[in-house]
């Protein structure tokens, strides 16, 4: 796991209050919505915040490939690092 993937982990548990869980429960490759962790448009919401003002990118909700980028922590880790570039 790499360090960016294992910090968006921690970000997720940190910004949707998913105390029960730790970085190692979440897998890189599993879907995050729905399936997989199960989390729902609030949690999208919350966790683009938190995306936002940690890594100071900018999300757009009216980008045709935000759902693509929110699948995995792994799709999370590729967006970053394309936005902060």
């Amino acid at each position: 796991m790499n360090e960016l993937e294992t910090e968006i982990k921690k970000l997720i548990i940190d910004s949707l209050n998913l105390e029960d869980l730790a970085p190692e429960d979440i897998k890189s490759d599993e879907a995050l919505f729905v399936e997989g962790l199960g989390l729902d448009s609030i949690d999208a919401l919350e966790l683009s915040m938190g995306l936002q003002k940690k890594y100071g990118i900018k999300i757009e909700a009216k980008n045709d490939k935000i759902k693509d980028y929110f699948f995995s922590v792994e799709t999370l880790a590729r967006f970053v690092n394309e936005q902060k570039k």
